[in-house]
């Protein structure tokens, strides 16, 4: 076989190879088409990760997203990026996240960065949760986000200017919920004041 003729194989197969990786990259870290979700206010929930139904796609999202997803009877994981007007979720501006406390037996919300690390968090909160949340006389919740500590609300800190991924994940959900995430009352996400 002439070198020429071998460099354009070669050239072919590297080309093959390299789109193939990109689209994968594309699809895992920038595309949520492969996971079947549902839409509850600002907040989103996959129906398939975790379960058996999970296709390929879901799975290798699941797996690079480092959710380690189990199935819906055991926990629910709901998943917001932007507020409840539809604005990206900031580290710079502060959030008031706030509504009734979840249909679970435990239930948590934590704030990541935007390639889903913890926030540095000078207070060590890391994510507000059933044992730590103080309910009002209606059983809500609250909690802030953002740069600047609130005095009044349990503080989750979200230092530096960047994308926030707050999780809500539920434990043991009741079965009610399990049967229709989309019937859950979800928590409100607003600005709380003007971004720093």
């Amino acid at each position: 076989m002439r070198p020429a003729r071998i460099a354009a194989i070669t050239m072919l197969y590297l080309s093959a190879v390299l789109l193939g990786l990109g689209s994968a990259w594309w699809l895992l870290k920038k595309s949520s088409w492969p996971v079947q979700t549902i839409r509850v206010g600002a907040w989103s929930a996959s129906l398939t990760a975790g379960s058996q139904d999970a296709n390929m796609y879901t799975r290798a999202v699941v797996a690079v997203r480092a959710l380690l997803a189990l199935g819906r009877e055991e926990t629910m994981y709901f998943v917001a990026t932007a507020d409840d007007s539809g604005k990206p979720l900031r580290s710079r501006c502060s959030y008031r996240v706030a509504g009734p406390a979840p249909a679970a037996r435990w239930w948590s919300v934590t704030a990541y960065t935007d390639d889903y690390f913890l926030f540095d968090a000078p207070n060590q909160h890391y994510s507000l949760n059933a044992t730590t949340a103080v309910l009002d006389a209606q059983g809500h919740f609250a909690l802030a986000t953002g740069a600047l500590e609130t005095a009044d609300t349990f503080w989750l800190p979200t230092p530096g200017d960047r994308g926030v991924v707050l999780t809500l994940r539920l434990y043991n959900p009741m079965a009610g919920l399990q049967a229709d995430p989309a019937g859950m009352v979800p928590p409100s996400i607003t600005l709380n004041g003007a971004c720093t």
